[in-house]
């Protein structure tokens, strides 16, 4: 029976430790508190593709989001203007929906969170509207500088679930590494 005991303890230690590295992914209900930090800009997609290739307007690579007191969220981004990269930062305003805000830049713009499990990954679904023309742009952040190849084929299955083709999804993991370093 000790042995039984021992085995039991040992099965219960190993799925407690299982299930605390797992983070179940959140798609609504979001607390914005949990999005404040770093983060890394891992892929970005859009139907207009010139819009995130180099020297596009929405090519911006993600360095912080902080929620703000007033329900607001402050990024900080690096973009990459005349080969010099320059940091931007914006205040996006909480709209009346769970998880959607919007922000002036390049044109009016809003952008949801579609899903997050706050701790690796956030995807956010941006529409970007400028002198009657409509832009979708898809991006996926992560903590670290690159995610696991099950959150990436997950981002993939979005942005086509929107209409955004995979040959118009760019990785940015290295891009990203030059585009915010020193020697830019």
């Amino acid at each position: 029976t000790k042995m039984k005991l021992l085995l039991l303890s040992l099965g219960l230690t190993l799925i407690c430790a299982h299930t605390e590295g797992t983070h179940d992914a959140v798609t609504s209900n979001f607390d914005p508190s949990k999005y404040s930090g770093e983060w890394y800009s891992i892929l970005l997609a859009s139907d207009h593709k010139e819009k995130i290739e180099e020297n596009g307007s929405m090519r911006v690579f993600v360095e912080y989001i902080h929620a703000l007191k007033n329900s607001s969220l402050g990024f900080k981004f690096h973009i990459i203007i005349n080969g010099v990269c320059a940091a931007i930062e914006f205040v996006c305003d909480k709209t009346e929906e769970d998880g959607v805000y919007s922000v002036e830049y390049d044109g009016h713009n809003t952008f949801k969170v579609l899903e997050t499990d706050y701790c690796n990954h956030i995807i956010l679904y941006l529409i970007n509207e400028n002198h009657g023309n409509t832009v979708q742009l898809m991006q996926l952040y992560g903590r670290a500088p690159d995610v696991s190849s099950e959150v990436k084929h997950k981002f993939v299955n979005v942005c086509e679930k929107y209409g955004i083709v995979k040959e118009n999804i760019l990785d940015l993991t290295t891009v990203a590494q030059e585009a915010i370093s020193p020697s830019s």
